[in-house]
């Protein structure tokens, strides 16, 4: 896939295409393999990795990329984020490939094609002259809410403690995306979107951390690099979005495993749709800033354009979101759920509406890797 850092004219050209034709989606079994693609894969992407890195190695369906295996790896990724390079991080999950934003500004993409969460301001909120809806951009809520479409969290817990941000380094360039602890044999593993670990068929990110319960600047858990990275083949092959999904095994940090430093979601596969979930991440595109953990929270629907067998949820998260972890059966009281899904993209044509990969036995044999690793 092709970079997509700037180009702010072709996503505002985007933004101006009209809703795309389309029936109600197709109702889908429990238990359907994750299957949704889109052809744009618009995740930020870093310059080849150093030749200290392994090559990707391929088993089961699952890519694996090596990144800070040594100490002096280690050392060097944490060096590498200042809290100056943390703060003036982007926004990950960008909106597409060059020759993607181009097509679409000429009409020559189907309206409706599907978008990484936006990095432009002028994308992810309303379109000009157009309200906002009742609930949008509410901010600063004191307990959790049925059908929020993004409010920060103020209701403590687990989920405090498990999400986090995510700074990574593509083609140069770095970015941020968020990402979940979820509880695993070696203790170490996270999810993430695959856009937040490589670039689809490109290249893998490098420099990568977790900063778990990461607020305004704060790093209270200190912070994790990463030891080995997991995306299903057809993420690492075709960019196919049904699979854009990543686990990544943690180095332990000073303080230990990062299960025993915060603890851990559950996480589930093969899972009845329609659930409703709540979802969480660290938005950084206006109105937000990517300071404070931010929630959405409603029932999931199948993809109306039938593009991908992902679920979505009515959701205003912008950029920077991306891999952030939708919990079912959540308990607002404890902050404990369990994990099935990671925010991946909007289409063009509906803002308001946040997709994610649903995990079946693709996401379980990942897991199930990540764990071992």
């Amino acid at each position: 896939m092709t970079p997509i850092l700037p180009l702010i004219a072709a996503v505002l050209a985007a933004g101006l295409l009209g809703a795309p034709p389309g029936g109600p989606a197709a109702s889908r079994a429990a238990g359907d393999a994750v299957t949704r693609n889109e052809r744009t894969s618009l995740s930020p992407m870093p310059a080849s990795p150093p030749a200290s890195l392994a090559g990707p190695l391929r088993s089961s369906g699952v890519v694996e990329h090596a990144a800070a295996r040594t100490p002096a790896e280690r050392r060097r990724v944490l060096g590498y984020w200042t809290a100056r390079r943390m703060a003036r991080a982007l926004p990950a999950g960008l909106l597409g490939p060059v020759s993607t934003l181009g097509a679409l500004a000429s009409g020559a993409v189907p309206r409706g094609a599907p978008l990484r969460l936006a990095s432009a301001p002028t994308f992810l909120g309303p379109p000009p002259g157009v309200p906002s809806r009742p609930g949008d951009r509410r901010m600063g809520a004191t307990g959790a809410r049925v059908g929020v479409t993004g409010a920060r969290w103020a209701a403590g817990g687990a989920v405090t403690r498990t999400t986090g941000r995510v700074f990574l380094t593509m083609r140069g360039v770095d970015y941020v995306c968020s990402a979940g602890a979820v509880r695993s044999r070696n203790l170490d593993v996270v999810v993430t979107a695959g856009h937040c670990v490589k670039d689809g068929v490109g290249v893998w990110a490098e420099n990568w951390t977790f900063v778990p319960g990461y607020e305004s600047g704060r790093r209270p858990y200190g912070v994790f690099t990463a030891r080995r990275v997991f995306v299903p083949e057809a993420w690492s092959q075709r960019g196919d979005d049904s699979h854009d999904l990543a686990m990544v095994a943690l180095n332990p940090s000073e303080r230990g495993h990062l299960n025993e430093v915060v603890g851990g979601q559950d996480i589930g596969f093969n899972q009845p749709r329609g659930l409703r979930a709540f979802g969480f991440g660290f938005p950084a595109d206006p109105p937000f800033d990517g300071e404070h953990l931010v929630y959405c929270s409603g029932g999931l629907h199948g993809d109306p354009h039938n593009q991908t067998k992902d679920q979505g949820m009515r959701c205003d998260l912008t950029a920077g979101s991306s891999g952030g972890p939708w919990l079912s059966s959540f308990d607002s009281a404890t902050g404990q759920g369990v994990v099935t899904s990671v925010s991946s993209f909007k289409y063009s044509d509906d803002p308001g509406t946040m997709y994610g990969p649903y995990f079946g036995d693709e996401a379980r044999r990942l897991f199930d890797t990540a764990e071992r690793a």
